[in-house]
C-alpha cells in the first residue's frame, strides 16, 4: 500500500503545484499509515527529481519519455506505474493537464475519481472535501473504494520543505507509440498572455472599487513603484478594462505570491479561492466589514483614491493625474 503523486512541469519548469502535491500526498499517506511515492514523467527528469526530493517523500520515480505533456504518454506511464506500485491513492494536480489524463486513467483501471479536492479528513473510509456553488458550500465525500484517484486543487496546501532523503529510481515505461494518437510539436502561449500572474512574487490586484477604467493607471503606477504585477478581480475583466489573463479567482487563475495587495476588492468567495494561498495579504477597502478582511494580514479601511497615491509617493513613484 502506498500513495502515488504525479508531478507536473511545463516548458522546462517544475510547477509549484507539484510541491504542494507532495504536502498533500504526505498528509494522506500519514492518514493511511503508508509511504509516499512521487513520479515525474518527461522533461529533465533528473533535475525535477532533485527539486521533488522534499520532506515526506520516500521514493521518486522518473520516467524519461518526451519533453512536454502528451495525453497518451502520461496515461500509459501512470497506468504502468499504478500496476507496478499498486497504490491506494493516486494524486494528480487539478490542472489542465491533470484533468486531461486523470479521468482516462481512472476509467481504464476502474478506479473511483474525485476531482478538485481541497482537504482530507482521517477515518476509515478516508474523507475528502470539495467546494460547491462557487465555494459557498463544502461537501465531504466518503471514499469507500480500495483504490482511487484524487485531483488536488492548487494553492490549498503549502509547498513541501526540502529534505534530501528520498530514493530516486528510473522507471522504464513501455510506451506504445502506435496508440498515442497525438504528437506534441511545441508549446505556444494563448493570445493575450503578455504576463503570467501565477509567477509573480508581488501582485497588486484591483476590483470594482476602482469605479472607472480611467482610474486603472493609478493602480498600474503603484504596481510599477513596487516592481509588482497588475491583476484584478472578475468584474474588471468582465468590463473589458483588463484582459482575461490578469484575472484572479475561481474562474481565473490561482496565485500564490509573496505579497498580494487587494485594492477595492470586497473578497467574494470566488475571488478568495484564487488568492488565499498568498503569503501576505494586504487589503484596502472603505468597508470595514468587507469579507477580504477575514483573510487579510494587514488592512487599510480608507478610500483607495487617498491611500494609493500616498503609497506611490512612499515607494518612489509619481501618481497620475485623475
Amino acid at each position: 500500500m502506498t500513495v502515488l503523486a504525479v508531478a507536473e512541469h511545463r516548458r522546462g519548469d517544475l510547477r509549484d503545484v507539484s510541491l504542494e502535491l507532495v504536502t498533500a500526498g504526505r498528509e494522506l499517506a500519514d492518514e493511511l499509515d503508508t509511504d509516499l511515492a512521487v513520479a515525474v514523467v518527461g522533461g529533465d527528469v533528473d533535475a525535477f527529481a532533485g527539486r521533488l526530493d522534499r520532506e515526506g517523500v520516500d521514493t521518486i520515480y522518473t520516467v524519461s519519455e518526451g519533453e512536454e505533456f502528451n495525453h497518451g504518454v502520461y496515461t500509459q506511464a501512470v497506468e504502468q506505474l499504478h500496476a507496478d506500485l499498486d497504490p491506494t491513492a493516486l494524486l494528480v494536480p487539478n490542472s489542465v493537464n491533470g484533468l486531461d489524463y486523470a479521468p482516462a486513467v481512472a476509467d481504464d483501471l476502474g478506479l473511483s475519481l474525485v476531482t478538485d479536492v481541497v482537504a482530507f479528513e482521517g477515518g476509515d473510509p478516508i474523507e475528502v472535501i470539495r467546494e460547491q456553488y462557487g465555494g459557498k458550500v463544502e461537501t465531504t465525500y466518503d471514499v469507500e473504494a480500495d483504490q482511487y484517484v484524487l485531483t488536488i486543487r492548487p494553492a490549498e496546501w503549502p509547498a513541501a520543505e526540502a529534505s534530501g532523503d528520498a530514493t530516486t529510481e528510473a522507471f522504464e515505461a513501455d510506451i506504445d507509440e502506435a496508440a498515442l494518437g497525438t504528437t506534441v510539436n511545441g508549446f505556444e502561449e494563448v493570445a493575450g498572455g503578455d504576463v503570467d500572474i501565477t509567477e509573480a512574487d508581488v501582485l497588486v490586484s484591483v476590483g470594482r472599487g476602482i469605479e472607472d477604467e480611467e482610474n486603472i493607471p493609478l493602480i498600474e503606477e503603484l504596481a510599477d513603484a513596487l516592481g509588482a504585477t497588475l491583476s484584478s478581480s472578475r468584474p474588471i475583466v468582465d468590463n473589458g478594462w483588463l484582459p482575461q489573463n490578469r484575472q484572479v479567482g475561481q474562474s481565473g487563475k490561482v496565485v500564490t505570491p509573496d505579497v498580494y495587495i487587494a485594492i477595492g476588492i470586497s473578497g467574494a468567495v470566488q475571488h478568495v479561492a484564487g488568492m488565499k494561498g498568498s503569503d501576505t495579504i494586504v487589503a484596502i477597502n472603505t468597508d470595514p466589514n468587507a469579507p477580504i478582511y477575514d483573510i487579510a494580514d494587514y488592512g487599510i479601511v480608507d478610500d483607495l483614491f487617498e491611500v494609493v497615491p500616498e503609497l506611490i509617493e512612499q515607494f518612489g513613484g509619481e501618481a497620475p493625474d485623475l
